[in-house]
């Protein structure tokens, strides 16, 4: 079956890099009108905006702190009245390690900060989108740490993200009956991320190769496949499922 999402609108937080940027223009590349947002780079936003407009699609870029829920419910609505009144798919993709601390030397503000960017975020902006969704897809990054613990410094990330794990499930059952499917992404070793470039180190990359079975590492179109999947008519009947995006290096 062909992906096929003409007609529908999409909001992407963190949508000006990475794996975000990845989702949305695989979203646009599908049909879907697109919005997306940024938090520290105006000119990554409207440059991911303007890749999807000059293939012929549309695509606005909006500022957004995801942890503001005024500015949540703000930008909720600018989007969309711009996308016509409406948003079918919201990928919650807005996170950050923020930083590695180990748990004797972490601060309160680094751990709320770290729990705020992750989890809260995804809180607010699927509370707000759902005054403009009637019926949709809404899916939720969260990553292998979630699952393995993640990798030293990173307590309060792993944390989060297998919060997210919960957060997903508790959507789905609560909001099936109004035709809404829930679902989480969980990568693992993406590169040509910022994250990993700046949080992993590339002399580090190939020991993390040599432990994965697929024997390479993922990159962001990997995620963005299964984030199509689950916002398409082939995962209509799929809701409160985490794909597991790691070329092998965990399972179930």
């Amino acid at each position: 079956m062909q992906i096929d999402l003409t007609g529908k609108t999409a909001l992407v937080t963190g949508g000006s890099v990475g794996i975000g940027k990845s989702i949305a223009l695989a979203l646009a590349e599908c049909g879907a009108h697109v919005a997306l947002t940024y938090l520290t780079h105006p000119e990554a936003g409207e440059a991911a905006a303007a890749e999807i407009r000059a293939h012929g699609g549309t695509a606005y870029s909006y500022h957004l702190d995801a942890t503001d829920s005024v500015q949540v419910d703000s930008v909720m609505r600018q989007a969309a009245t711009d996308l016509g009144g409406h948003i079918d798919i919201l990928m919650n993709n807005a996170g950050h390690l923020v930083g590695r601390v180990k748990v004797d030397e972490m601060s309160d503000e680094h751990w709320h900060k770290v729990i705020d960017v992750n989890v809260t975020s995804a809180f607010y902006c699927t509370r707000s989108v759902l005054n403009y969704m009637h019926g949709g897809r809404i899916v939720l990054n969260s990553s292998l740490a979630g699952r393995n613990g993640g990798s030293n410094g990173a307590v309060a990330y792993a944390t989060a993200k297998a919060a997210l794990f919960g957060l997903t499930r508790g959507l789905a059952k609560e909001l099936a009956p109004r035709g809404i499917t829930v679902n989480a992404v969980a990568p693992g070793f993406i590169i040509d991320t910022p994250f990993h470039e700046t949080f992993t180190g590339v002399d580090n990359y190939q020991n993390i190769i040599n432990n994965i079975p697929l024997k390479r590492a993922g990159v962001p179109q990997d995620v963005a496949n299964a984030v199509l999947y689950f916002v398409s008519e082939m995962g209509a009947w799929v809701t409160g499922q985490v794909a597991e995006i790691n070329g092998g290096a965990w399972f179930v």
